[in-house]
Protein backbone atom coordinates (compact mmCIF):
# COMPACT_ATOMS: atom_id res chain seq x y z
CA UNK A 1 0.00 0.00 0.00
CA UNK A 2 1.32 3.77 -0.73
CA UNK A 3 2.51 5.31 2.21
CA UNK A 4 1.10 9.19 2.70
CA UNK A 5 4.66 10.66 2.26
CA UNK A 6 4.63 8.95 -0.49
CA UNK A 7 1.39 10.70 -1.94
CA UNK A 8 2.00 12.51 -5.61
CA UNK A 9 -0.72 14.88 -6.83
CA UNK A 10 -0.73 13.15 -10.02
CA UNK A 11 -2.41 9.91 -8.03
CA UNK A 12 -5.16 12.27 -7.30
CA UNK A 13 -5.72 13.36 -10.66
CA UNK A 14 -5.79 9.98 -11.94
CA UNK A 15 -7.93 8.79 -9.31
CA UNK A 16 -10.65 11.81 -9.72
CA UNK A 17 -10.22 10.82 -13.94
CA UNK A 18 -11.16 7.44 -12.91
CA UNK A 19 -14.27 8.75 -10.96
CA UNK A 20 -15.03 11.03 -13.88
CA UNK A 21 -14.83 7.57 -16.26
CA UNK A 22 -17.20 5.65 -13.36
CA UNK A 23 -19.84 8.79 -13.52
CA UNK A 24 -19.57 9.09 -17.10
CA UNK A 25 -20.58 4.84 -17.82
CA UNK A 26 -22.94 4.74 -14.61
CA UNK A 27 -25.07 7.70 -16.73
CA UNK A 28 -24.21 5.97 -19.91
CA UNK A 29 -25.01 2.49 -19.21
CA UNK A 30 -27.97 3.15 -16.69
CA UNK A 31 -30.66 3.32 -19.55
CA UNK A 32 -29.69 -0.23 -20.89
CA UNK A 33 -31.32 -1.16 -17.83
CA UNK A 34 -34.59 1.17 -17.60
CA UNK A 35 -35.13 0.58 -21.68
CA UNK A 36 -36.82 -2.84 -20.08
CA UNK A 37 -39.22 -1.22 -18.12
CA UNK A 38 -39.81 1.87 -20.50
CA UNK A 39 -40.00 -0.11 -23.56
CA UNK A 40 -43.06 -2.38 -21.90
CA UNK A 41 -44.18 1.36 -20.41
CA UNK A 42 -44.09 2.92 -23.92
CA UNK A 43 -44.41 -0.31 -26.34
CA UNK A 44 -41.23 0.16 -27.89
CA UNK A 45 -40.12 -2.60 -29.76
CA UNK A 46 -36.31 -3.85 -30.63
CA UNK A 47 -35.67 -1.66 -33.47
CA UNK A 48 -36.93 1.37 -31.28
CA UNK A 49 -35.18 0.51 -28.45
CA UNK A 50 -31.96 0.21 -31.12
CA UNK A 51 -32.68 4.07 -31.79
CA UNK A 52 -32.87 5.07 -28.77
CA UNK A 53 -29.75 3.69 -27.14
CA UNK A 54 -27.82 4.81 -30.10
CA UNK A 55 -29.32 8.20 -30.37
CA UNK A 56 -26.66 9.16 -27.57
CA UNK A 57 -24.03 8.79 -29.74
CA UNK A 58 -24.75 11.38 -32.20
CA UNK A 59 -24.58 14.08 -29.75
CA UNK A 60 -20.98 11.96 -28.15
CA UNK A 61 -19.47 12.18 -31.92
CA UNK A 62 -19.67 15.48 -32.12
CA UNK A 63 -17.68 16.95 -29.10
CA UNK A 64 -14.67 14.67 -29.60
CA UNK A 65 -11.98 16.76 -31.69
CA UNK A 66 -13.81 19.80 -30.24
CA UNK A 67 -13.39 18.73 -26.72
CA UNK A 68 -9.52 17.78 -27.36
CA UNK A 69 -8.98 21.18 -29.22
CA UNK A 70 -10.20 22.85 -25.79
CA UNK A 71 -8.82 20.58 -23.33
CA UNK A 72 -4.91 20.89 -25.35
CA UNK A 73 -5.38 24.45 -25.64
CA UNK A 74 -7.24 25.44 -22.19
CA UNK A 75 -6.59 22.84 -19.96
CA UNK A 76 -7.84 19.28 -19.50
CA UNK A 77 -9.06 20.18 -16.17
CA UNK A 78 -11.96 22.91 -17.32
CA UNK A 79 -13.20 21.28 -20.10
CA UNK A 80 -14.01 17.79 -18.33
CA UNK A 81 -15.84 19.97 -15.28
CA UNK A 82 -17.92 21.64 -18.00
CA UNK A 83 -18.53 18.51 -19.17
CA UNK A 84 -19.29 16.19 -15.92
CA UNK A 85 -22.14 19.02 -15.09
CA UNK A 86 -23.34 19.07 -18.80
CA UNK A 87 -23.88 15.54 -19.15
CA UNK A 88 -25.04 15.18 -15.74
CA UNK A 89 -27.91 17.41 -15.36
CA UNK A 90 -29.38 15.79 -18.96
CA UNK A 91 -29.13 12.67 -17.36
CA UNK A 92 -31.39 13.89 -14.89
CA UNK A 93 -34.03 15.55 -17.66
CA UNK A 94 -33.93 11.85 -19.01
CA UNK A 95 -37.48 11.02 -17.57
CA UNK A 96 -39.14 13.75 -17.81
CA UNK A 97 -38.31 14.03 -21.56
CA UNK A 98 -39.24 10.51 -22.04
CA UNK A 99 -42.89 11.55 -21.10
CA UNK A 100 -42.68 14.32 -23.38
CA UNK A 101 -42.45 11.95 -26.04
CA UNK A 102 -39.58 9.97 -28.20
CA UNK A 103 -38.35 13.65 -30.25
CA UNK A 104 -37.62 15.49 -26.66
CA UNK A 105 -36.28 12.11 -25.10
CA UNK A 106 -34.04 11.87 -28.78
CA UNK A 107 -32.39 15.35 -28.05
CA UNK A 108 -32.09 14.67 -24.57
CA UNK A 109 -29.68 11.63 -25.20
CA UNK A 110 -28.24 13.59 -28.22
CA UNK A 111 -27.56 16.31 -26.09
CA UNK A 112 -26.14 14.28 -22.98
CA UNK A 113 -23.55 12.60 -25.55
CA UNK A 114 -22.07 15.73 -26.19
CA UNK A 115 -21.57 16.26 -22.86
CA UNK A 116 -19.94 13.10 -22.28
CA UNK A 117 -17.58 13.45 -25.72
CA UNK A 118 -15.11 16.07 -24.25
CA UNK A 119 -14.28 13.08 -21.49
CA UNK A 120 -11.85 11.19 -22.99
CA UNK A 121 -9.92 14.04 -24.80
CA UNK A 122 -9.92 15.67 -21.77
CA UNK A 123 -7.81 13.37 -19.89
CA UNK A 124 -5.77 12.29 -22.19
CA UNK A 125 -4.71 16.05 -22.68
CA UNK A 126 -4.38 16.20 -18.85
CA UNK A 127 -2.28 12.93 -18.60
CA UNK A 128 -0.01 14.15 -22.07
CA UNK A 129 1.42 16.47 -19.12
CA UNK A 130 1.08 14.84 -16.21
CA UNK A 131 2.03 11.13 -16.33
CA UNK A 132 5.33 10.11 -17.05
CA UNK A 133 6.07 7.75 -20.12
CA UNK A 134 6.87 4.73 -17.78
CA UNK A 135 3.77 5.09 -15.82
CA UNK A 136 0.97 5.75 -18.76
CA UNK A 137 -0.08 2.06 -19.27
CA UNK A 138 -0.68 2.20 -15.27
CA UNK A 139 -2.46 5.41 -15.01
CA UNK A 140 -5.06 4.28 -18.58
CA UNK A 141 -5.78 1.11 -16.89
CA UNK A 142 -7.06 2.45 -13.94
CA UNK A 143 -8.93 5.44 -15.61
CA UNK A 144 -10.52 2.80 -18.15
CA UNK A 145 -11.18 0.52 -15.19
CA UNK A 146 -13.61 2.95 -14.43
CA UNK A 147 -15.52 1.58 -17.21
CA UNK A 148 -16.38 -2.00 -16.21
CA UNK A 149 -16.96 -0.42 -12.61
CA UNK A 150 -19.52 2.33 -13.63
CA UNK A 151 -21.10 -0.28 -15.22
CA UNK A 152 -21.55 -2.89 -12.31
CA UNK A 153 -22.87 0.05 -10.19
CA UNK A 154 -25.60 0.43 -13.07
CA UNK A 155 -26.37 -3.19 -14.04
CA UNK A 156 -26.74 -3.80 -9.45
CA UNK A 157 -28.25 -0.73 -8.40
CA UNK A 158 -30.48 0.63 -11.43
CA UNK A 159 -32.51 -2.96 -11.64
CA UNK A 160 -32.74 -2.41 -7.41
CA UNK A 161 -33.87 1.50 -8.00
CA UNK A 162 -36.73 0.73 -10.67
CA UNK A 163 -37.75 -2.30 -9.06
CA UNK A 164 -38.32 0.00 -5.41
CA UNK A 165 -38.64 3.68 -6.66
CA UNK A 166 -39.37 3.32 -10.61
CA UNK A 167 -37.28 3.35 -13.49
CA UNK A 168 -37.55 7.27 -13.58
CA UNK A 169 -35.27 7.40 -10.26
CA UNK A 170 -32.28 5.80 -11.93
CA UNK A 171 -31.69 9.05 -13.55
CA UNK A 172 -31.95 11.15 -11.09
CA UNK A 173 -29.80 9.56 -8.68
CA UNK A 174 -27.25 8.74 -10.76
CA UNK A 175 -27.32 12.43 -12.13
CA UNK A 176 -26.32 13.58 -9.05
CA UNK A 177 -23.36 11.98 -8.66
CA UNK A 178 -21.91 13.65 -11.36
CA UNK A 179 -22.26 17.19 -8.58
CA UNK A 180 -19.98 15.63 -5.99
CA UNK A 181 -17.87 14.59 -8.02
CA UNK A 182 -17.42 18.26 -9.37
CA UNK A 183 -16.97 19.43 -5.66
CA UNK A 184 -13.93 17.21 -5.38
CA UNK A 185 -12.10 18.08 -8.85
CA UNK A 186 -12.78 21.55 -8.27
CA UNK A 187 -10.42 22.05 -5.08
CA UNK A 188 -7.81 18.91 -6.00
CA UNK A 189 -6.85 19.05 -9.61
CA UNK A 190 -5.10 21.14 -11.67
CA UNK A 191 -4.38 21.44 -15.42
CA UNK A 192 -0.78 20.67 -15.27
CA UNK A 193 2.05 20.12 -12.78
CA UNK A 194 3.48 23.87 -12.30
CA UNK A 195 -0.01 25.74 -11.68
CA UNK A 196 -0.48 23.37 -8.87
CA UNK A 197 -0.98 24.44 -5.28
CA UNK A 198 0.46 21.98 -3.35
CA UNK A 199 2.65 19.96 -5.56
CA UNK A 200 6.37 19.70 -4.36
CA UNK A 201 9.08 21.11 -6.88
CA UNK A 202 10.84 17.23 -6.91
CA UNK A 203 7.21 16.05 -8.12
CA UNK A 204 7.47 18.90 -11.11
CA UNK A 205 11.00 17.54 -11.65
CA UNK A 206 10.03 13.94 -11.77
CA UNK A 207 7.06 14.48 -14.41
CA UNK A 208 9.02 16.50 -16.53
CA UNK A 209 12.06 14.67 -16.65
CA UNK A 210 9.72 11.69 -18.00
CA UNK A 211 7.79 12.79 -20.37
CA UNK A 212 9.30 12.65 -24.09
CA UNK A 213 11.37 15.76 -25.04
CA UNK A 214 9.21 18.04 -27.60
CA UNK A 215 9.73 21.26 -28.79
CA UNK A 216 6.55 22.84 -27.63
CA UNK A 217 5.39 26.04 -29.74
CA UNK A 218 2.54 27.75 -28.39
CA UNK A 219 1.85 29.53 -32.07
CA UNK A 220 2.03 26.17 -34.44
CA UNK A 221 -0.67 24.64 -35.46
CA UNK A 222 -1.94 21.70 -34.75
CA UNK A 223 -0.84 19.59 -37.53
CA UNK A 224 -4.27 17.98 -38.32
CA UNK A 225 -3.07 16.93 -42.14
CA UNK A 226 0.09 15.25 -41.08
CA UNK A 227 -1.98 13.27 -38.47
CA UNK A 228 -4.58 12.41 -40.94
CA UNK A 229 -1.42 10.71 -43.27
CA UNK A 230 -0.07 8.87 -40.58
CA UNK A 231 -0.15 5.08 -40.81
CA UNK A 232 0.66 5.00 -36.86
CA UNK A 233 -2.40 7.26 -36.38
CA UNK A 234 -4.65 4.98 -38.77
CA UNK A 235 -3.66 1.98 -36.66
CA UNK A 236 -5.23 3.76 -33.45
CA UNK A 237 -8.14 5.01 -35.48
CA UNK A 238 -9.09 1.56 -36.71
CA UNK A 239 -8.31 -0.31 -33.95
CA UNK A 240 -10.37 2.20 -31.48
CA UNK A 241 -12.80 1.79 -34.22
CA UNK A 242 -13.24 -1.89 -33.81
CA UNK A 243 -12.45 -2.06 -29.84
CA UNK A 244 -15.19 0.24 -29.39
CA UNK A 245 -18.02 -1.65 -31.91
CA UNK A 246 -17.74 -4.51 -29.26
CA UNK A 247 -17.87 -2.34 -26.53
CA UNK A 248 -20.86 -0.50 -27.38
CA UNK A 249 -22.89 -3.80 -28.50
CA UNK A 250 -22.49 -5.25 -24.91
CA UNK A 251 -22.76 -2.05 -23.04
CA UNK A 252 -26.03 -1.64 -24.36
CA UNK A 253 -27.33 -4.86 -25.17
CA UNK A 254 -25.97 -7.49 -22.30
CA UNK A 255 -28.89 -6.94 -20.19
CA UNK A 256 -31.12 -7.64 -22.49
CA UNK A 257 -28.96 -10.50 -23.78
CA UNK A 258 -28.89 -11.91 -19.83
CA UNK A 259 -32.50 -11.60 -19.32
CA UNK A 260 -34.04 -12.39 -23.07
CA UNK A 261 -30.99 -14.92 -24.64
CA UNK A 262 -30.03 -16.55 -21.53
CA UNK A 263 -33.60 -16.04 -19.33
CA UNK A 264 -31.84 -14.39 -16.42
CA UNK A 265 -35.42 -12.77 -14.87
CA UNK A 266 -34.82 -8.84 -14.46
CA UNK A 267 -34.44 -8.91 -10.93
CA UNK A 268 -31.14 -10.79 -10.84
CA UNK A 269 -29.72 -9.54 -14.65
CA UNK A 270 -27.61 -6.56 -13.04
CA UNK A 271 -26.04 -9.53 -10.99
CA UNK A 272 -25.18 -11.65 -13.53
CA UNK A 273 -24.14 -9.06 -15.79
CA UNK A 274 -21.90 -7.23 -13.66
CA UNK A 275 -19.48 -10.30 -13.44
CA UNK A 276 -17.47 -9.70 -16.73
CA UNK A 277 -17.29 -5.94 -16.03
CA UNK A 278 -15.60 -7.12 -12.65
CA UNK A 279 -13.47 -9.12 -14.73
CA UNK A 280 -12.39 -6.38 -16.65
CA UNK A 281 -11.42 -3.84 -13.69
CA UNK A 282 -9.06 -6.28 -12.33
CA UNK A 283 -7.19 -6.97 -15.19
CA UNK A 284 -7.30 -3.73 -16.52
CA UNK A 285 -5.05 -2.76 -14.00
CA UNK A 286 -3.13 -6.01 -14.10
CA UNK A 287 -2.36 -5.00 -18.02
CA UNK A 288 -1.32 -1.87 -16.90
CA UNK A 289 1.22 -3.04 -14.64
CA UNK A 290 2.52 -5.63 -17.15
CA UNK A 291 2.86 -3.16 -20.11
CA UNK A 292 4.84 -0.60 -18.09
CA UNK A 293 7.05 -3.47 -16.56
CA UNK A 294 7.74 -4.48 -20.42
CA UNK A 295 8.92 -0.93 -21.21
CA UNK A 296 10.76 -0.26 -17.86
CA UNK A 297 12.25 -2.92 -19.10
CA UNK A 298 13.95 -2.45 -22.12
CA UNK A 299 11.44 -3.12 -24.74
CA UNK A 300 10.63 -1.62 -27.58
CA UNK A 301 7.83 0.54 -26.89
CA UNK A 302 6.46 -0.75 -30.42
CA UNK A 303 6.89 -4.45 -29.61
CA UNK A 304 4.92 -3.96 -26.56
CA UNK A 305 1.86 -2.03 -27.66
CA UNK A 306 1.20 -4.94 -30.45
CA UNK A 307 1.66 -7.93 -28.03
CA UNK A 308 -0.66 -6.36 -25.86
CA UNK A 309 -2.93 -5.34 -28.71
CA UNK A 310 -2.65 -8.97 -29.88
CA UNK A 311 -3.48 -10.68 -26.30
CA UNK A 312 -6.79 -8.05 -26.57
CA UNK A 313 -8.26 -8.57 -29.43
CA UNK A 314 -7.41 -12.15 -29.74
CA UNK A 315 -8.78 -13.18 -26.47
CA UNK A 316 -12.15 -10.52 -27.06
CA UNK A 317 -12.72 -11.80 -30.93
CA UNK A 318 -12.24 -15.61 -29.55
CA UNK A 319 -15.12 -15.06 -26.77
CA UNK A 320 -17.30 -12.95 -29.30
CA UNK A 321 -17.25 -15.75 -31.70
CA UNK A 322 -18.30 -18.51 -29.46
CA UNK A 323 -20.83 -16.75 -26.49
CA UNK A 324 -23.33 -16.32 -29.33
CA UNK A 325 -23.98 -19.97 -29.60
CA UNK A 326 -24.30 -20.99 -25.45
CA UNK A 327 -27.55 -21.18 -24.01
CA UNK A 328 -26.80 -22.15 -20.80
CA UNK A 329 -26.03 -18.44 -18.73
CA UNK A 330 -22.96 -19.74 -16.49
CA UNK A 331 -20.73 -20.72 -19.48
CA UNK A 332 -21.92 -17.87 -21.45
CA UNK A 333 -20.51 -15.80 -18.92
CA UNK A 334 -17.76 -17.24 -18.15
CA UNK A 335 -16.64 -17.10 -22.14
CA UNK A 336 -17.26 -13.16 -21.41
CA UNK A 337 -15.01 -13.47 -18.36
CA UNK A 338 -12.56 -14.85 -20.20
CA UNK A 339 -12.63 -12.70 -23.48
CA UNK A 340 -12.75 -9.50 -21.19
CA UNK A 341 -10.08 -10.63 -18.73
CA UNK A 342 -7.74 -11.17 -22.54
CA UNK A 343 -9.07 -7.99 -23.43
CA UNK A 344 -8.03 -5.66 -20.99
CA UNK A 345 -4.26 -6.23 -22.55
CA UNK A 346 -5.74 -3.26 -24.82
CA UNK A 347 -4.74 -0.82 -22.31
CA UNK A 348 -1.48 -1.58 -23.02
CA UNK A 349 -1.98 -1.72 -27.16
CA UNK A 350 -4.07 1.20 -28.72
CA UNK A 351 -5.43 2.81 -25.42
CA UNK A 352 -2.27 4.86 -25.08
CA UNK A 353 -0.75 4.65 -28.05
CA UNK A 354 -2.12 8.20 -28.94
CA UNK A 355 0.66 9.98 -26.19
CA UNK A 356 3.18 7.70 -27.75
CA UNK A 357 3.38 9.36 -30.98
CA UNK A 358 1.72 12.88 -30.34
CA UNK A 359 2.41 13.80 -26.56
CA UNK A 360 1.73 17.50 -27.48
CA UNK A 361 -1.43 16.69 -28.93
CA UNK A 362 -2.65 13.68 -27.36
CA UNK A 363 -6.34 15.41 -26.51
CA UNK A 364 -6.88 16.21 -30.30
CA UNK A 365 -5.27 12.83 -31.52
CA UNK A 366 -7.77 11.37 -29.26
CA UNK A 367 -10.82 13.16 -29.75
CA UNK A 368 -9.99 12.39 -33.62
CA UNK A 369 -9.68 8.94 -32.96
CA UNK A 370 -12.67 8.96 -30.18
CA UNK A 371 -14.84 10.68 -32.98
CA UNK A 372 -14.62 7.26 -35.72
CA UNK A 373 -14.82 4.90 -32.58
CA UNK A 374 -17.99 6.64 -31.81
CA UNK A 375 -19.54 5.44 -34.75
CA UNK A 376 -19.84 1.65 -34.30
CA UNK A 377 -22.17 3.13 -31.07
CA UNK A 378 -24.45 4.47 -33.78
CA UNK A 379 -24.06 1.63 -36.52
CA UNK A 380 -23.38 -1.30 -34.60
CA UNK A 381 -25.80 -0.90 -31.65
CA UNK A 382 -28.58 -0.17 -34.10
CA UNK A 383 -27.62 -3.21 -36.71
CA UNK A 384 -27.67 -5.36 -33.80
CA UNK A 385 -31.14 -4.08 -33.20
CA UNK A 386 -32.38 -4.85 -36.44
CA UNK A 387 -30.60 -8.19 -36.62
CA UNK A 388 -32.46 -9.03 -33.35
CA UNK A 389 -35.51 -7.95 -35.03
CA UNK A 390 -35.26 -9.49 -38.00
CA UNK A 391 -33.09 -12.75 -36.87
CA UNK A 392 -33.72 -12.93 -33.79
CA UNK A 393 -30.40 -14.21 -33.58
CA UNK A 394 -27.69 -13.53 -30.61
CA UNK A 395 -24.78 -15.41 -32.60
CA UNK A 396 -24.99 -13.44 -35.15
CA UNK A 397 -24.89 -9.90 -33.19
CA UNK A 398 -21.78 -11.27 -31.70
CA UNK A 399 -19.95 -12.80 -34.86
CA UNK A 400 -20.62 -9.68 -36.75
CA UNK A 401 -18.14 -8.06 -33.52
CA UNK A 402 -16.02 -11.05 -33.36
CA UNK A 403 -15.12 -10.34 -37.12
CA UNK A 404 -14.64 -6.57 -36.59
CA UNK A 405 -12.03 -7.24 -33.81
CA UNK A 406 -10.37 -9.40 -35.93
CA UNK A 407 -9.88 -6.37 -38.98
CA UNK A 408 -8.71 -4.47 -36.19
CA UNK A 409 -5.83 -6.53 -34.84
CA UNK A 410 -4.58 -7.66 -38.10
CA UNK A 411 -4.66 -3.75 -39.27
CA UNK A 412 -2.81 -2.78 -36.07
CA UNK A 413 -0.12 -5.29 -36.17
CA UNK A 414 1.03 -3.99 -39.81
CA UNK A 415 0.61 -0.14 -39.33
CA UNK A 416 1.09 1.04 -35.69
CA UNK A 417 3.94 2.21 -34.25
CA UNK A 418 5.16 2.86 -30.77
CA UNK A 419 8.06 5.77 -31.37
CA UNK A 420 7.43 9.58 -31.33
CA UNK A 421 6.05 11.02 -34.78
CA UNK A 422 4.90 14.58 -33.78
CA UNK A 423 6.48 17.01 -31.10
Amino acid sequence: MMLFDQWRQRYSTVGLCFFAVFVCYIDRVNISIAIIPMAEEYGWGPGMQGWILSCFYFGYLTTQFLGGWLADRFGGKIVLAIGVIWWSVFTILTPPAAALGLTILIMTRVLMGMGEGVTFPSIYALYGKWIPTRERARAMALTNSGIPIGQVAALVFAPIIAINWGWQWIFYIFGAVGFIWYALWYFIVAKDPASHPKITSGEVEEIATGLPPTNPDENAKTPILELFKSKPVWAIIVAHFCNNWSLYVLLSWLPTFVTQGLGVDFANSGIVSMVPHLVSFVFLNVAGQVADRMVQSGMAVTRVRKICQTIGFGGISAALFVVGEVEIAWLAITIMCVGNALGAFVTGGFSVNHMDIAPNHAGKLMGITNTFATIPGIIGVTVSGFILETTGSWALVFQVAGGVTLFGLIFYLIFASGEKHFD
